[in-house]
């Protein structure tokens, strides 16, 4: 089978990647081309685009870089035309993976196309479920209240288990000692605050700065950053100078040391809750994009722990709440035992709501047994 696998962004790219190698273990003739990072590129035959090029996240990186993006639209429809797949796989990404799909559909290619890991249609732009059932084959859930929400306009979808449990098995085995973990950063041997500022240059810029001034009020904590590799050592240089470490490459061990940590909202919030660190959730678009945000985004919380378990089980810091003192006075607060154990308590919840290990291995499954139904056909 030829796969064309579409991912936007780095966790995207991670899922994709165990995906991959899943269906390689029941397809042995798969043939992959792809858009995504290093991971994918790494299990595929061919990259098509590198998320470096194709990443633009918020409004207004949007507007400032449309015309890269049309190309990009052109580019990828000449490729699929030419590529031919036997199935389109689109990992998120909706603003690009829709009309993609739209385009296959319509150009009446036998592609089937599948969706995985999906647009979060039940924060906002609600109707987008009729979009994407219309232009897809088959849809593939990672979050446990998504059925539902597709039920709710009559749609059926498969629940596959977040492949966040696959990532985090594979890599426990992996994860250093504190002493290797210490000796290999040159790190002091104190109580550790991870700071997760995101994986998006307008991420880091916009909250970074802000998750720094704590860490004059906590003299007796290490702080360290968890860099991005997609991002130059020299962003954060900007912010960090010698008062902090950054560290590449190995945000599980971070999170694996850390007494607590300050977290971007994102799938970020998830492994730090698996990872039991209690945590500060980050979020701040800005101004402007918030104000859009909240006039046609219609949940309760914008942070997945919160989400999952339907209930405010870890703080969030939202626009201008994401301040010096609020961030000061909720890291104290994970310092104290009781409010540490009831987050914990709440991980626990977490853990069995999201389906224990295997997605990658079921959506492959589920996936492999379409297309072979196909090729009976």
């Amino acid at each position: 089978m030829k796969y064309y696998i579409i991912a936007g962004e780095a966790s995207g790219d991670m899922h994709a990647a165990n995906m991959m190698k899943a269906l390689k273990k029941l397809d042995t003739n798969a043939y992959f081309r792809v858009w995504g990072g290093d991971r994918m590129a790494k299990e595929a035959q061919e990259l098509a685009k590198h998320i470096r090029e194709t990443s633009f996240m918020g409004i207004f990186k949007v507007l400032w870089n449309i015309r890269t993006i049309k190309q990009n639209f052109r580019f990828c429809e000449a490729d699929i035309r030419n590529f031919q797949p036997d199935v389109l796989i689109l990992i998120d990404n909706s603003g690009f993976n829709l009309r993609i799909a739209k385009y296959v559909k319509e150009s009446g290619f036998n592609t089937k196309v599948f969706y995985y890991i999906l647009p979060q249609a039940w924060a906002w732009k609600r109707k987008r479920v009729h979009t994407i059932h219309q232009w897809t084959d088959r849809i593939f859930s990672i979050l446990p209240f998504e059925p539902d929400f597709y039920k709710s306009y009559g749609y059926d979808i498969d629940f596959v288990g977040h492949p966040i449990m696959d990532a985090l098995a594979q890599k426990e085995s992996h994860l250093l000692s504190r002493k290797e973990f210490l000796s290999t950063h040159q790190l002091a041997d104190r109580p550790l605050v991870a700071l997760l500022p995101g994986s998006r240059k307008q991420e880091i810029i916009g909250k970074l700065p802000r998750m720094l001034k704590v860490i004059p009020h906590f003299p007796d904590y290490e702080f360290v950053v968890a860099g991005s590799e997609t991002i130059d050592l020299s962003l954060y240089e900007k912010y960090t100078e010698s008062r902090v470490k950054v560290v590449f490459g190995a945000t599980y061990d971070i999170l694996h040391h850390a007494s607590a940590a300050l977290v971007t909202s994102g799938t970020a919030t998830l492994e730090t809750a698996l990872l039991g660190v209690p945590q500060v959730v980050c979020y701040k678009p800005g101004w402007l994009t918030y104000k859009l945000l909240k006039r046609i985004v219609s949940i309760k919380y914008i942070c997945l722990v919160n989400l999952i378990l339907d209930k405010m089980a870890v703080q969030e810091l939202i626009e201008g709440d994401l301040n010096e003192q609020r961030l000061v006075k909720e890291l104290k607060l994970l310092f104290d035992e009781d409010n540490r154990q009831r987050i914990l308590a709440d991980y626990a919840s977490l853990k069995t709501k999201l389906g224990g290990t295997g997605a990658s291995e079921r959506v492959a499954q589920l996936m492999f047994n379409e297309l072979n139904h196909q090729a009976a056909e």
